[in-house]
């Protein structure tokens, strides 16, 4: 598990990035598969789940994740049993209530971890390139702004994704981005005739742009192996059918 050093600060909420490491799962998807989605036993996914929540110190039924879309939909919790079960179409969750451990599955794209510390507010993001691109970030931030936050008071944290040296793009990918901002070109670069383009630079440049300062990248390639972490692009390389999902979760104690 890999913490933030700017969330470390607050003693009022746990938070935590994990990798493959620490569960109960094997073959391709040893062995902390948190990914209920995936072709793993959904017995072996929850023992897994357990783990993390164990390792978080949060109630087992407390922990809400979401089936992401790669849009820019987000879910207020504001009532356990309204979640707890529930199948929430969205990329992004929010919430206020004490205990209530929200969480992120990513396997490459970049899970982005927000925390106000004066409205005690957190979110987890799922930001993948389309919801990035549509706005999933600033949509989220602005509903802080909504319940009251000062940017000044927002930490955002944006957790282990793919990086630039293996992110590979197609020209149409690219065009996407610079018909919405001209700038958005400075995050391509190309080596040997090919195109490349890092995800996690771009998320903070939005971030940024809505007038937060509190940002921290944790630069660890879920693509390179030695990082022990699940990657779809990886997977897809090795000619390999699935993969594992790797959990980034926060909770206000």
């Amino acid at each position: 598990m890999i913490k933030s050093k700017k969330l470390l600060k607050f003693n009022e909420i746990s938070h935590g990035f994990f990798g493959r490491n620490g569960g109960f799962s094997t073959g391709i998807y040893k062995s902390l598969n948190c990914g209920i989605g995936s072709g793993d036993s959904k017995n072996i996914v929850r023992k897994n789940l357990n783990l993390v929540c164990k390792k978080i110190k949060c109630n087992k039924n407390k922990l809400i994740l979401m089936n992401q879309t790669h849009s820019d939909n987000f879910k207020f919790v504001g009532s356990l049993k309204k979640t707890r079960g529930k199948k929430i179409n969205s990329d992004a969750l929010v919430t206020n209530m004490k205990g209530i451990c929200l969480g992120v599955l990513t396997a490459d794209c970049a899970p982005v971890l927000i925390y106000d510390k004066n409205i005690k507010m957190i979110s987890v993001i799922h930001a993948g390139w389309k919801g990035a691109l549509n706005g999933i970030i600033k949509k989220v931030i602005f509903y802080f702004k909504k319940k009251g936050s000062n940017f000044k008071n927002i930490n955002a944290v944006i957790g282990p994704c793919i990086s630039k040296n293996n992110y590979e793009v197609k020209e149409d990918f690219v065009t996407k981005f610079i018909k919405k901002d001209k700038k958005n070109r400075k995050f391509f670069s190309k080596k040997n005739y090919k195109t490349y383009f890092s995800l996690n630079s771009y998320i903070k440049y939005e971030i940024i742009r809505l007038g937060i300062k509190n940002i921290e990248i944790i630069n660890r390639d879920t693509y390179n192996s030695k990082n022990n972490f699940f990657s779809a692009r990886k997977s897809i390389k090795n000619k390999v059918n699935d993969y594992g999902r790797n959990i980034s979760v926060i909770m206000i104690n």
